[in-house]
């Protein structure tokens, strides 16, 4: 196969990446809503194993099979219904079969995660950036989805994270490797502090520990320089939304809002522009 196109036009890679991510963005939906269910098993066989009793039966169930189907119904979804933002708005964001409505998230999922992976494209060009920015950017969107569902960011998505942006940058492809170690280690010692502070000031728990380990996966990615960034990017954010969601809701300021979609917003923007906004503030993007 041809790539040079792709290697010499970045309008045409950003399509391309835009085009693969919506495609990505319909199995990240699968990931949200399956991932939750399979801890949940896992959890009820361990804790039954504990106890010594037999573990509850459960359906098969994988990030593979079996086939994606209509919560309501049941009714298998065919591939034809399954193309991703277009058969949502074909089928008026209805099921097929038994007319139940589907939830608007799932395409805007799969939009999001175009235009993600386009403006990845756009930035990087051609090359290992982009491949490992890809993958970056999809953990993130999945582990968001998860976190806005069940205030949960599992260690399946952010432990990997964490060691794979350490490797990628063993080749310097966002940083140099001491500053991706550094950023990992301040990033999960900065949270962790808060978390303590926090809870032997108020007596009670601010967040989770799933947030240390998501911001240490950004700092193994972006680099120790980059950790002011991501906190006023994602404590800005938050502020922000999460006043907005608890005036609409009218529930009181103690509601419990999920930290990490805001956290993964500031490692978005400082791996997109994290090296360009440090070297604008300091004149220097320091080792």
């Amino acid at each position: 196969m041809d790539l040079s196109p792709l290697q010499s036009s970045p309008a045409l890679l950003a399509l391309a990446a835009g085009v693969l991510g919506l495609m990505v963005g319909s199995f990240l939906n699968v990931v949200i809503h399956r991932l939750p269910i399979m801890m949940q098993v896992e959890w009820r066989t361990d804790c039954a194993e504990f106890e010594g009793r037999e573990a509850p039966q459960a359906d098969p169930l994988n990030l593979l099979t079996p086939r994606s189907r209509c919560p309501s119904c049941g009714t298998p979804i065919t591939a034809m219904q399954n193309i991703p933002v277009a058969s949502w708005i074909a089928l008026g964001g209805k099921c097929a079969a038994c007319k139940a409505p589907i939830s608007v998230r799932y395409p805007l999922v799969e939009l999001f995660t175009g235009l993600a992976s386009a403006l990845l494209a756009w930035r990087f060009g051609w090359g290992p950036a982009l491949a490992a920015g890809l993958v970056f950017t999809w953990a993130l969107i999945a582990a968001s989805a998860i976190d806005i569902d069940t205030q949960l960011l599992p260690d399946r998505i952010t432990l990997p994270l964490l060691w794979i942006g350490l490797l990628v940058n063993v080749f310097g492809v966002f940083v140099d490797l001491r500053s991706a170690v550094l950023g990992a280690a301040a990033g999960y010692l900065l949270l962790w502090s808060v978390y303590w502070g926090f809870k032997l000031l108020a007596g009670k728990e601010g967040m989770g520990f799933g947030d240390f380990k998501l911001l240490a996966a950004l700092g193994a990615w972006t680099g120790w320089q980059t950790l002011p960034l991501i906190l006023l990017v994602s404590a800005g954010a938050g502020a922000v939304i999460g006043i907005a969601l608890i005036w609409l809701s009218g529930k009181g300021r103690d509601t419990r809002l999920p930290f990490g979609p805001y956290l993964a917003a500031g490692g978005m923007v400082a791996l997109v522009w994290g090296r360009e906004a440090v070297i604008a503030y300091l004149g220097h993007f320091p080792a």
